[in-house]
């Protein structure tokens, strides 16, 4: 096999003591759930540095102890199924299948991300080469297939930590090389380095962190403030268990009890009211009857309304997701989502599937299409970006609509599926990164939570509670600053996968040199 040719081994004499291949593959599998640790609902950055550090102490001996592939196999599996299997365990309010589903589909990923790991580090330089090769698996799982699926990064997990604020210098991609490369240096310390092996690890680990907790944040050159109201209706009774227009009038209801607290004076004038994702399960464009309530609202709070619809497409069988800007004389600007989210808003191989799965024509009888590259959009005089749920994850689609001149972020959202779970929580993570990384305040209004306002260091301002019709306000600081990981995230990205690429080749020229002498 060509995996096996790949898998580096050791002469015998350099093989350490063998531990029992049993407790090395329980190992790995407690190291995966360990790494899960650091995001929502625990949330405890130190975890999965731990967990890291324990798969690489375990690929290290696996190395050293010169076993084959059958082991390497098992261990990659064990982790990947320890990670996904805890990371992901939201997915299976939407049923067991699918949950099963993504989480082999995104264990088998994450296994052989290990795997490309365990084949460089017996190379020289063994974390660098490790880390890179590891942020280039990131991305391939977020790219690939279907649009990929960005969720679970090393990055997410630094929230909380003194780490976090090197998403604003460097990224997400390159922050999750840094993790790797502190949890191998941790890893490194264990295996009894010589002196100078062992200051340089703890130095270089206490300026990633100590320059960590001084680099600025806050916003990316301010440029003045708005005030914004977030409006969430609630769901009725069970998800997508409510007539048609049901999630629109109870939005309507909502932002009428906004306007009597802002006529009451309770609650300061806002400058826009931002609804969330699919606060209408249906297209105003060909109602008027919606069309003429939105613009009485409009008019009643003397602000525009961001709305979140699904708005009909070209033919009878496709509609996309869409923010549209909602003001005093109709529609206005507008945003279509780019990232749709395979088996919940289309079904791949659909004249397949629908056959073998009735399921997916019930529930999802029209495909969604994705929106083009958009530029921000523009509301009560302050340039917007729009991220729809899902795009959030994607640092390309953030990354470009702060490149065009947003000065703050939205994130529609409606996690009403997982309602009760720990998804809203992780991506209330990613949404609080980004605020950091982009030096903007982040807005994200959902329909039962999370709905909530972070300022541009990622702190909560507002949070709604969940599950409940209620709204939240407050006045956020607007920027138009580019961070260094805006600008330079990609280009750090790319850097590291080729760096990555470069290790495989290194590691395979090494190692067929070998078998070949």
């Amino acid at each position: 096999m060509l995996l096996s040719r790949l898998v580096p081994s050791l002469p015998r004499s350099d093989r350490g003591a063998q531990w029992d291949p049993r407790w090395v593959w329980l190992a790995a599998g407690i190291a995966g759930v360990v790494v899960s640790l650091g995001f929502a609902p625990f949330a405890v950055p130190i975890a999965t540095l731990l967990g890291m550090s324990l798969l690489i102490v375990v690929l290290r001996h696996e190395v050293t102890s010169g076993r084959g592939i059958r082991s390497a196999l098992v261990v990659a599996l064990a982790f990947g199924f320890g990670f996904t299997a805890v990371l992901l365990w939201w997915m299976r309010v939407v049923s067991p299948g699918a949950y099963i589903a993504l989480a082999i589909a995104q264990a088998v990923l994450t296994a052989a991300s290990v795997l490309a790991i365990r084949v460089v580090i017996a190379l020289p330089g063994w974390p660098v080469w490790s880390a890179a090769v590891w942020t280039m698996s990131e991305y391939l799982r977020g790219a690939f297939p279907f649009g990929g699926f960005p969720w679970g990064r090393l990055a997410h997990a630094t929230l909380g930590s003194p780490v976090e604020a090197w998403v604003r210098v460097i990224g997400m991609a390159a922050t999750s090389t840094l993790v790797f490369l502190l949890a191998a240096g941790l890893a490194h310390l264990v295996s009894k380095p010589r002196a100078s092996e062992f200051a340089a690890v703890l130095l270089g680990a206490g300026v990633a962190i100590g320059l960590g907790v001084v680099l600025p944040t806050g916003a990316a050159s301010p440029v003045g403030s708005t005030s914004v109201a977030v409006v969430q209706g609630d769901v009725p009774v069970l998800f997508a268990s409510w007539p048609s227009r049901e999630i629109f009038a109870k939005h309507v209801a909502a932002t009428r009890d906004l306007v009597a607290a802002v006529n009451a004076g309770d609650v300061p004038q806002p400058d826009m009211v931002l609804w969330p994702e699919n606060s209408l399960d249906f297209d105003p464009l060909n109602d008027p009857s919606a069309a003429s309530q939105l613009t009485d609202l409009t008019r009643s709070l003397n602000a525009p309304i961001l709305i979140g619809a699904i708005l009909d497409g070209p033919a009878a069988e496709t509609a996309t997701n869409t923010g549209i800007v909602w003001t005093e004389n109709g529609p206005a600007d507008r945003y279509t989502k780019r990232k749709l989210v395979p088996f919940g808003e289309y079904v791949p191989f659909r004249d397949v599937l629908e056959g073998l799965v009735p399921r997916f024509g019930r529930e999802i009888p029209r495909d969604m299409l994705p929106g083009p590259e958009q530029g921000p959009i523009h509301i009560a005089g302050v340039t917007v970006g729009d991220a729809i749920c899902w795009d959030v994850a994607h640092d390309a689609i953030v990354a470009d609509t702060v490149r065009r001149g947003a000065q703050m972020l939205v994130v529609q959202t409606s996690n009403a599926s997982f309602t009760g779970t720990s998804q809203p929580e992780q991506q209330w993570q990613i949404s609080r990164l980004r605020a950091i990384e982009t030096g903007r305040s982040v807005v994200v209004p959902s329909t039962n939570g999370i709905s909530g306002i972070i300022d541009a260091s990622g702190n909560v301002v507002e949070r709604a509670p969940t599950r409940v019709s209620t709204f939240v306000s407050a006045k956020i600081e607007l920027a138009d600053g580019i961070t260094p990981g805006v600008r330079w995230g990609a280009n750090l990205q790319l850097g590291i996968i080729l760096l990555g690429g470069a290790g495989l080749l290194l590691a395979a020229r090494k190692t067929w040199r070998g078998r070949i002498t």
